[in-house]
């Protein structure tokens, strides 16, 4: 005999004014499609490392490639996805292009997650 799952709620809405309330303050699908999207760059070791090398400073695919231990193509290829999802930059000087993180929010998300792993 199975056991009745009492963390299910069965009933309709409780606590309308609360439905209510939050249901005015969601945002958009959009948003929530473009977080996801954020949320995914992360979801990769390999991007982390990159970003986290980032972090501690402006690279060259190069570089970054014998940090990894990867090649310069699969660095570079992670290196196009985290530019499209706007969360590195690169700034070209002569033959050699260095990355960087764009902004401190990039940072900010690093600090963040590594102060709730570490709690």
């Amino acid at each position: 005999m199975r056991k009745k799952d009492t963390s299910a709620c069965d009933c309709d809405v409780i606590h309308a004014q609360v439905v209510k309330e939050v249901e005015g303050q969601m945002l958009p699908k959009e948003d929530f499609q473009a977080m996801a999207n954020l949320y995914k760059m992360y979801s990769d070791p390999t991007r982390l490392k990159i970003l986290w090398a980032l972090y501690c400073h402006e690279m060259c695919v190069c570089d970054l490639a014998v940090l990894l231990g990867m090649t310069k193509s699969a660095i570079s290829h992670q290196l196009k996805s985290l530019r499209m999802a706007n969360l590195v930059k690169f700034d070209k000087q002569g033959k050699v292009a260095y990355y960087s993180l764009v902004d401190c929010h990039v940072k900010e998300i690093f600090e963040n997650a590594l102060e709730h792993i570490k709690e």
